[in-house]
């Protein structure tokens, strides 16, 4: 009598497992290069004039840029984690919720009192830095 021993594969394969290794490694390096790219921008537009400042003279300071670019990126790859695990269509959830949330950053560069230099540097900081990190931590979730 012999035995014979059959290895089957499983015909499914939880690909979110595999994912979220991919979406945090490449996540954290969208994080530090908008946030290195913002900071440098930034100095870019002080140096030109932009004041950075409001009403009541309190300026952003350069290290402020570096520090809340990366935290907001760091929220993303949180939402891009979460996404990849619990939503039906990760990447379209992921897309729509930060480009919502890119819109509502918006609001306190225009509601702030700061001049219009100002303003309009930190929406375009805000805008670059979600191109920089959405489309990296997009590309890593399933459609």
């Amino acid at each position: 009598m012999s035995t014979t021993a059959h290895l089957t594969t499983p015909t499914t394969v939880d690909t979110n497992v595999a994912a979220r290794p991919t979406v945090w490694k490449h996540g954290v390096g969208a994080a530090v290069a908008a946030a290195g790219v913002t900071t440098v921008l930034a100095a870019i537009a002080s140096a030109a004039g932009v004041s950075f400042a409001d009403q009541s003279g309190q300026a952003i300071p350069l290290a402020g840029f570096t520090q809340l670019t990366f935290v907001f990126s760091m929220i993303g790859v949180g939402l891009a984690a979460i996404f990849a695990r619990k939503a039906r269509r990760p990447r379209r959830t992921f897309v729509r919720t930060t480009v919502a949330l890119t819109a509502v950053s918006l609001v306190p560069d225009i509601a702030f009192d700061f001049d219009v230099a100002s303003a309009i540097s930190l929406m375009t900081l805000h805008v670059v830095a979600a191109a920089i990190a959405i489309p990296v931590l997009a590309k890593r979730l399933e459609s």
